[in-house]
This record gives structure tokens, sequence and C-alpha cells, in this order.
């Protein structure tokens, strides 16, 4: 509507500010709006020597790569805004304490989905992460064990591991175990530390030949059919996306 012209009693003109346009009632389509406190949250857990050192070896940052590949494939899809996620050590995910710092406080409330990406000992933490988290009461919506490590008691003595075996709880889980034709030192770790042989649970439970170093190798490489864990993950947090965080 334009501004209009009036002529006011003392015979001087005056202009009357434009009313805004208003939608017309019978416009019934449904509006989408952003929804600003909706987020997603991953964290992406590293094993021994990761994002700190093992036995004076490291830090390697092995899960850091697939930490960064991810967010770059977040950014690109222009989804940042609705996604959280946190590089931690897998001894920053055991114990009250610890978890409340670093894993507690990194999601928003228990209404946001929890993805877990865990690589050799932060595999076998973030599966127990899994289930305690889920006891709390917080949606995890899926767990990613990549080569998971922790069966060995030997590993026990000198890790802020979980003695017990894993029972995780989750939406849904895909695991991935190295199995190279080629072995290198990093395999050589893997087998002091035990890998966890998971033969159930798993909705996708798959074998690789890659050496168990290759965090990155293990996300984005096909796992089932020509998915990889980095698609299912980004399809599962798209869907999120696109159906509940719109009104």
């Amino acid at each position: 509507m334009e501004a209009q012209k009036v002529i006011l009693p003392s015979g001087k003109e005056a202009t009357l500010a434009a009313s805004p346009t208003l939608t017309p009632s019978e416009n019934q389509a449904p509006k989408v709006v952003e929804v600003s406190n909706c987020r997603v949250v991953v964290f992406f857990i590293g094993g021994a020597g990761d994002k700190e050192s093992y036995y004076m070896v490291g830090p390697y940052n092995n899960i850091e790569d697939a930490y960064k590949s991810f967010a770059g494939r977040i950014r690109q899809a222009g989804r940042s805004q609705f996604y959280q996620a946190h590089y931690l050590g897998y001894s920053e995910v055991r114990g009250g304490w610890d978890i409340d710092k670093y894993v507690y406080k990194g999601i928003p409330d228990k209404s946001a989905p929890v993805y877990i990406v865990g690589h050799s000992l932060g595999g076998w933490n973030g599966a127990h992460l899994s289930k305690i988290l889920s006891e709390k009461g917080y949606k995890v919506e899926m767990l990613i064990t990549l080569d998971p490590v922790g069966e060995g008691a030997l590993v026990w003595l000198g890790s802020d591991v979980y003695f017990s075996r894993p029972e995780p709880v989750s939406g849904y889980w895909i695991n991935v175990r190295a199995a190279p034709n080629r072995l290198d030192s990093s395999d050589s770790v893997a087998n002091f530390g035990e890998q966890w042989r998971v033969d159930s649970g798993p909705d996708v439970n798959a074998q690789m030949d890659v050496n168990h170093a290759r965090a990155l190798d293990m996300f984005i490489n096909p796992v089932r059919d020509s998915a990889s864990a980095s698609d299912i993950l980004f399809e599962s947090i798209n869907t999120y996306i696109d159906g509940g965080c719109r009104v």
C-alpha cells in the first residue's frame, strides 16, 4: 500500500505512512520457520594416541580427520546452524566427572539427537557412553564404532577404559572392523589392545581392508551397498533437520 496525502483542518498537507501489506486471511499455506535452537550433536571420540599421546607416542589425531571431513560436508550443505560437533579423547568420556564436563555440557537439551563416532579405544568407550546417555534420558540416534578396541586385560592397566564389554543402546549402530591384507604398526597396537569382535548387534557390521589407524577411510568407504558410514550419518542428520527443525 502506497503513502497517502491528506489535508488537515488547518489547511496544511500531511502524508500518512503506508500500512504494511498483510497476508490475506484466505492464504492458509504453511509457513516455513527456522528453529534457531534446533541442534544435532555429534561426538567424535579418538583412541590411543589420538588427541593426546599414549605411552610417549602421538598424538596422531586420527578421528580428527573424520571430524573435519564431516564438518566440511555439513558446511557445504548449508546445515551448519543445526550442527554441533565435539572432538574428544577416549579418556574424556569415561567417569562421571569427565562425562559431565565434556559430554553433558555439549548437548543443548535432551530433545537433541546425539550421534557417537568412536575409533579404537574411543569406539569401546563410545559404545559404553551410548548406554549411559540413553539411561539418562538422552536420545542416542546413531553409534558408529570404527575398529573398536578394548578386549585385552593388558590395555585396561594403562588406559582409562571400561573393563566390561559394552552393551550399546542406540537407534542405529554401524560397526567397522579393520582387516588389512598388509599390516602396519597401528595394527600391532590394535592387537595389543585386542579388537572387539562384534558378532551380533549392529545394523551394519562391515569388514574393511584398511589399517587400524585409518579412521577416515573406515568412515568414508562403503559399508552398505555404496553408502559409507559418513553417508548414512549425513542422511540421518538431514532427515532430522528437514522433519524436526522446521515448523
